[in-house]
């Protein structure tokens, strides 16, 4: 078999192995995944040619959670026919359907919702579509209060940051009203925030974040798979811009995988996968 059997099934491995969970402190998997809107420029990486190995590649990991960004109504479709243990919910940017949804998935046989909203980064954050600080699009947030089948509950978001050079400001403001959301929940109550933020671990929007989040990616020196997440499709890159941070959770293992078959990818990203146990 090609790459797809490289870090994928070492992480399915890993997974499967990890020790018996502490009695009262259940552990989570957590994956982090831009999966690309289906783009008829694509090539060999058409959503209809990839869409095999993006299942592949989550059935691998095996998460409980996954928080996806520019998901299409028909791809999350997709994942859940192909993988009926999982359910998603979210709006897309415009409120509706018929956009990039920041689609959450959930195990519905480990997890349920309890509550669940959105909200959009600008000044007028109920109000959906809109848009503040001078970029294009909207941009946004799902979120969900999850509990677990040990009665433990947690607050999961998932976001996805303006993309052009020119929006740090925007990325930062937008992570400064995220921060503050995330701090008027219950005070608490474990958080767990995935997202592509098209920024580096170097500027504003990420100091803003972890202030009161911790990076799962920073917080493990045996983090495992490439330190990139953005490659175009090509398996090269040098940012890392799709981060699981976390409030209330020890992190256990992070890993980026980089399954591919010859030139297919699940995304022109690669996913970041964690482990994470409760505090307490």
């Amino acid at each position: 078999m090609q790459r797809i059997w490289g870090l994928v099934a070492a992480l399915a491995a890993m997974l499967a192995c990890a020790p018996a969970l502490a009695q009262g402190a259940p552990e989570l998997t957590v994956m982090s995944l831009n999966i690309r809107m289906p783009s008829d420029g694509d090539g060999a990486n058409l959503w209809e040619k990839r869409r095999d190995l993006t299942f592949a590649t989550i059935r691998a990991a095996n998460p409980d959670l996954i928080g996806t960004q520019e998901l299409f109504q028909r791809q999350g479709d997709d994942v859940v026919k192909a993988l009926p243990q999982y359910s998603w919910f979210g709006t897309d940017r415009y409120g509706g359907h018929a956009n990039e949804h920041m689609g959450i998935f959930y195990r519905h046989d480990r997890l349920k919702i309890v509550e669940q909203g959105q909200f959009w980064l600008s000044d007028t954050p109920e109000v959906p579509a809109s848009i503040s600080w001078g970029h294009p699009l909207p941009r946004m947030v799902n979120w969900a209060t999850f509990e677990t089948r040990e009665g433990r509950r947690f607050r999961f978001y998932d976001t996805h940051f303006p993309y052009r050079d020119e929006d740090e400001d925007a990325r930062t403001r937008g992570a400064q009203l995220l921060s503050d959301r995330i701090a008027a929940g219950p005070k608490d109550m474990p958080v767990i925030l995935t997202g592509d933020f098209n920024t580096t671990a170097d500027k504003p929007a990420h100091a803003v974040l972890t202030k009161t989040l911790a990076d799962a990616w920073a917080s493990r020196p045996d983090r495992q798979g490439p330190d990139f997440t953005f490659h175009g499709f090509t398996g090269k890159g040098d940012r890392r811009i799709d981060w699981i941070l976390t409030r209330g959770f020890k992190v256990e293992r992070v890993t980026t995988v980089d399954s591919h078959r010859g030139e297919v990818y699940p995304s022109d990203h690669y996913p970041v996968v964690a482990r994470v146990r409760f505090e307490r």
